[in-house]
């Protein structure tokens, strides 16, 4: 078709529409088990998905980058003299029959046959058979690796199921490592994984974005659980009594207190305390005029990047944790008793 630029809008419209519909028909429906609950929201997911892309083509045809938009309407949709009408009319008249045997094939979702189609779908979701469908977690390869580090400590797996989330208590001297923060960001991949095929119209991106918002906050004030008065933020009475900027007005001042005294009021900061004398009273007055949280990163000792990052991972995998016990409260547990005692459970 020359210009099909309009006709591929209505198309695009009709199947918003459609979709539209569909969706609401679904989640209408009581779904009759645990595995067709399943099945639903990945359903409802596709959808979405197809959704999301027809959206997408239509924002992009309306910008009209290229101005093919306004061409056709200029050419086919200004009125024509009286002696063109008829010549017009069937000329469009064959451009769109012309566009549509052409496109038969590529409109899968413009039928309402192939819509119904999406409605009997079984999507193909791939669990573990320690998973069962959705209902338990398989954390086999993370248990190996906590009972295997220096941080971890050797427990049965049915404990180790019970306590993975509780990482306060570990102490900071183990989880202030390489290792830990890897151990963490396997397991937050593994339930990340765990959602989307189990939970897939849970917005994982949006609760990580403002779950990341809240935590800088927090991060700042030293009020991150488990890690309060461990970063940048609120000194605790010790840290503050080290040093107290209001009574000194110049760097030389500071360097006058000695550079172990200087050391010990930076890292209590979080701050770097090695170069010399000058420069430790120099890093040290930046906070008479910038508060700690504002400060730049380049001043900060390098462990406390560290130390954050895992408290992220941490606070992330905690909370993805939290929303999985919603919707499948005591599955983790549970889980663990089955392997323990080979009892089955079944966990609608």
């Amino acid at each position: 078709m020359a210009s099909s630029v309009l006709e591929a809008t209505r198309a695009a419209h009709e199947d918003l529409e459609r979709l539209d519909r569909l969706v609401v028909r679904e989640l209408q429906r009581d779904p009759a088990n645990a595995r067709d609950r399943l099945f639903q929201s990945h359903r409802v997911h596709h959808m979405l998905d197809l959704v999301i892309s027809t959206s997408d083509k239509l924002v992009e045809i309306y910008e009209d980058k290229d101005g093919a938009r306004k061409d056709e309407i200029s050419t086919h949709l200004t009125a024509p003299v009286q002696s063109d009408i008829f010549p017009k009319y069937y000329e469009r008249l064959k451009e769109i029959r012309d566009y549509h045997r052409r496109n038969h094939s590529a409109r899968f979702i413009s039928e309402t046959d192939d819509y119904e189609e999406l409605l009997k779908e079984e999507p193909a979701i791939e669990f573990t058979g320690e998973e069962a469908f959705g209902r338990y977690l398989d954390l086999h390869e993370l248990y190996n690796e906590f009972i295997n580090s220096k941080f971890g400590s050797l427990m049965e797996y049915s404990a180790y199921v019970g306590t993975f989330a509780q990482t306060e208590k570990i102490s900071h001297s183990l989880k202030a490592t390489r290792q830990y923060k890897e151990y963490l960001e396997h397991i937050l991949e593994y339930l990340t994984s765990f959602m989307y095929r189990t939970e897939p119209l849970q917005d994982i991106d949006k609760i990580f974005t403002k779950l990341q918002s809240e935590f800088e906050e927090q991060w700042a004030n030293g009020e991150v659980p488990g890690w309060e008065n461990k970063g940048t933020g609120k000194k605790s009475e010790s840290q503050e009594s080290a040093v107290d900027l209001d009574y000194y007005n110049t760097v030389e001042e500071l360097v006058e207190l000695g550079p172990e005294k200087l050391k010990e009021a930076l890292t209590a900061r979080a701050l770097k305390g090695g170069g010399t004398v000058q420069q430790r009273a120099k890093r040290l007055f930046l906070l008479k005029h910038t508060p700690l949280e504002q400060l730049d990163r380049k001043h900060f000792a390098k462990g406390d990047d560290l130390k954050k990052e895992i408290a992220l991972v941490e606070v992330k995998m905690k909370r993805l944790c939290e929303i999985l016990d919603e919707v499948s409260p005591y599955s983790f547990y549970v889980f663990a008793m089955t392997c323990a005692f080979n009892h089955p459970f079944q966990h609608g």
